[in-house]
């Protein structure tokens, strides 16, 4: 018994050294993994007989509840989406109103992250899109939650880009409840962002979204980048110390969106829409002249005589036909017509006498 379970563990130790070292065995071992794969099937089945069996008989009154709930959560969602088409319809047209561009609807592009900057001392991720994919350098970044950072470093298929959480990264945010601007600057701490030199005296608490202000034409302005989590004041302190929390899922976000804004300059976005405006002015002022000149036209066969004496005044034309028709429309309506009545009933009525 003994020679046979020591030849039995020479020869187990020889097969693990063969395997290690030489790839003899490598489709010995694919083959007993397929006779595994089999055996933890077979094992396994049980529960998902059990499973299958339990997801066909569950509770009608749960299913039927969770649709009404899905149901009542579709509608109030897509209330609010068009609410959102209305405000952003809005805001399209302020902004026209204002000769300002439309800051909506910016072209975005669907990157991957590939790879995170070894340096526990700064926070820098790789992403899969570079300078042949149209990648600039201060490139905005964001998540699907808010803003991540900006591009930093560009290479022909990949970018580095820098976190907001970077001990060398501040953005100028402000308050979305009231419009407080500050500045958001890392930490060094993926968690966690400071916004320096708030006063002790401002209008801040906890819970405050914090929205990107679009100041230094950096990052768009109302993404989400922040929610303020503490604001401790210090009445011997001149600034209150305020600690905020990315809404950005910086150190878990796979999936992220290249932000491609409005590269014209102010000047030139200043210069479009006058000439838009102007274009729009001189369009309405023609299609006002031939809603004024057919109107005379009618009016004037009535009065032939007065009429050519005011046609080869142009530029007052428009003021001299609006009077003419009022002059020829009051005596219109009393011609002579209802007088020759009594006439012809006169001679009617000394032919009865006679």
């Amino acid at each position: 018994m003994g020679v046979r379970l020591l030849v039995l563990v020479v020869l187990s130790v020889a097969l693990m050294v063969v395997d290690a070292r030489f790839t003899v065995l490598k489709p010995v071992r694919s083959q007993m993994s397929l006779v595994l794969m089999q055996s933890y099937w077979i094992t396994d089945l049980p529960q998902r007989l059990f499973q299958g069996v339990a997801s066909q008989f569950g509770s009608r009154t749960e299913l039927v509840a969770e649709n009404e709930k899905l149901k009542t959560e579709n509608i109030l969602l897509q209330g609010r989406m068009q609410k959102l088409a209305a405000l952003t319809e809005q805001n399209v047209r302020l902004r026209e109103l204002l000769n300002s561009s439309a800051l909506v609807n910016e072209k975005v592009e669907v990157a991957e992250l590939i790879g995170m900057d070894p340096n526990p001392f700064t926070h820098r991720i790789i992403i899969n899109k570079g300078e042949r994919d149209g990648v600039v350098l201060g490139q905005p970044v964001l998540d699907a939650r808010g803003l991540m950072g900006q591009v930093v470093e560009l290479m022909p298929y990949t970018s580095r880009v820098l976190l907001l959480t970077d001990t060398t990264h501040s953005i100028p945010v402000q308050v979305n409840r009231n419009g407080l601007r500050a500045i958001a600057s890392g930490t060094g701490n993926p968690e966690r962002l400071e916004l320096r030199h708030v006063a002790d005296t401002a209008d801040i608490k906890e819970g405050d979204l914090l929205v990107s202000s679009g100041l230094g034409q950096r990052f768009p302005a109302g993404y989400p980048v922040a929610t303020v989590k503490e604001v401790i004041h210090d009445s011997g302190q001149p600034f209150a110390i305020v600690r905020a929390v990315p809404t950005a899922a910086l150190n878990r976000s796979r999936y992220l969106l290249l932000v491609f804004s409005d590269s014209r300059t102010p000047e030139e976005r200043a210069n479009e829409a006058a000439q838009a405006q102007d274009a729009e002015q001189g369009a309405a002022g023609s299609a006002i002249i031939p809603a004024t000149v057919p109107k005379p036209a009618a009016a004037t066969p009535a009065a032939a005589a007065p009429v050519p004496a005011a046609a080869p005044a142009p530029a007052v034309a428009p003021d001299a036909r609006a009077a003419v028709p009022a002059a020829v429309k009051k005596p219109a309506p009393t011609p002579t017509p209802a007088a020759p009545t009594p006439p012809a009933a006169a001679p009617a009525t000394t032919r009865e006498r006679q």
